[in-house]
């Protein structure tokens, strides 16, 4: 059977970049092998070692032989499913004379004792009849558990974390980077600079880290930064960065993206979001810790949703929706109170979510105004906490104003019977 090399030399954990194994002459799996490296002038190496006398560097001809040596020990019928090797230790090396541009090295392999996680191998270096190098290699053995599938288009540069599942058919590009236990569904695309923590899952057909849809967008190297454990469901797309938004979009953790929905570019989302299918974030949105967007519903460029804020389903939300509110409707959206249900499931203190609500009767049923509601909260020591503070802080600090409209009550009592 055909040695594909560059596909062996990937269980080599902590490899040096390059391939120093240029072809396979003589194999006799799990117990001997025989390669060859040509020895050229315009290896990038030869520029610092040394200038004006080319030298290959005796690290390196360890690291030629412990190469050929992975390739041996993860094509033999006992080897563990997706086996990584590494180099454990060297004993006895010994380097009878230099390797110069010109020569060929012919690497010979022969495995020696060995246990199922452990192996030593005989390794020498010869530059025709002569013998140039020779070591016993130690080398440790494990099983890996990330599992891609033959069908999956996985460029040679990305990073696969340990224990990751790549489906049929998924695409993954040169510049990404897939933390472990991550599970890629089918079909699905990840590409750009993209980062994604460990635990996460994309459902088939998603499309994850792709450029933003941005016509000021020229090409540039902008980003996608995921958290851990989040869960993106079937055709959802997440958009990198632009460069005039900061060049980064941002999910945090624990997020859940259900069916169609749509991230654009410079978004910032939290920790432990839930987003309902077709759920819509425009450009430069902001969305905070425990923020629930219903099904629907949309998101207009640069603004904001609070901290355990509710956006109903429909809905479209044009300022900032206030954190801890229901904000539900779209010619303009309306505040439906306080999200009761929402805090109590996250577990909000008692006497929290009644100082909230008494904060929410200044802001949305007193005779005042914005500020003089604000003032009036911000004297009321008896409504102290750090929550109502962050309300009052969201306020004061919105760039497009914020939805303070409050529901007639025949929208109350609709949307109660609904």
């Amino acid at each position: 059977m055909p040695i594909h090399i560059p596909q062996a030399l990937d269980r080599l954990c902590y490899r040096y970049p390059s391939l120093l194994v240029d072809a396979i002459i003589e194999h006799e799996p799990g117990r001997r092998v025989v390669a060859v490296k040509n020895v050229t002038v315009n290896e990038e190496f030869f520029q610092g070692h040394f200038p004006g006398a080319p030298l290959l560097p005796a690290v390196l001809m360890l690291e030629s032989l412990t190469q050929v040596a992975t390739i041996l020990l993860v094509h033999r019928a006992d080897a563990p499913p997706n086996a990584r090797v590494y180099l454990r230790g060297v004993n006895d090396a010994k380097f009878r004379r230099q390797v110069v541009p010109g020569d060929r090295l012919r690497l010979e392999i022969t495995l020696g004792k060995r246990r199922a996680s452990l192996a030593r191998a005989k390794a020498t270096a010869h530059v025709g009849d002569q013998i140039v190098a020779e070591a016993e290699l130690l080398l440790g053995i494990r099983p890996d558990r990330t599992d891609i599938d033959p069908s999956a288009i996985v460029h040679p540069r990305a990073t696969i974390g340990e224990g990751t599942v790549i489906g049929p058919h998924a695409s993954i590009g040169p510049n990404v980077r897939i933390g472990a236990d991550c599970k890629i569904g089918a079909s699905a695309v990840v590409d750009g600079w993209t980062e994604i923590g460990d635990g996460t899952e994309i459902y088939p057909f998603a499309s994850i880290g792709l450029a933003p849809q941005d016509l000021k967008y020229q090409g540039e190297p902008t980003r996608l930064v995921i958290g851990t454990r989040n869960i993106f469901r079937e055709f959802v797309t997440i958009n990198r960065g632009t460069r005039g938004g900061g060049g980064v979009t941002m999910i945090g953790d624990r997020n859940v993206f259900m069916a169609y929905v749509h991230v654009a570019h410079d978004c910032r989302v939290g920790h432990d979001t839930i987003f309902g299918p077709h759920a819509t974030l425009g450009g430069h949105v902001a969305v905070e810790n425990f923020a629930n967007i219903s099904a629907g519903s949309a998101v207009h460029q640069f603004c904001r949703v609070g901290e355990h804020g509710f956006i109903g389903g429909y809905s479209v939300v044009t300022k900032d929706a206030l954190p801890y509110a229901r904000t539900v409707g779209s010619r303009p959206a309306r505040i439906f109170g306080l999200n009761n249900i929402g805090l109590e499931r996250r577990h909000v203190a008692p006497d929290v979510i009644e100082k909230l609500k008494r904060a929410f009767r200044y802001l949305l049923q007193s005779k005042l105004n914005t500020t003089a509601a604000l003032q009036q909260i911000q004297l009321d020591r008896s409504l102290a906490c750090a929550e109502v503070q962050y309300l009052l802080d969201f306020i004061r600090s919105s760039q497009r104003g914020v939805t303070l409209r409050r529901a007639s009550r025949k929208a109350e009592e609709v949307l109660a019977d609904e």
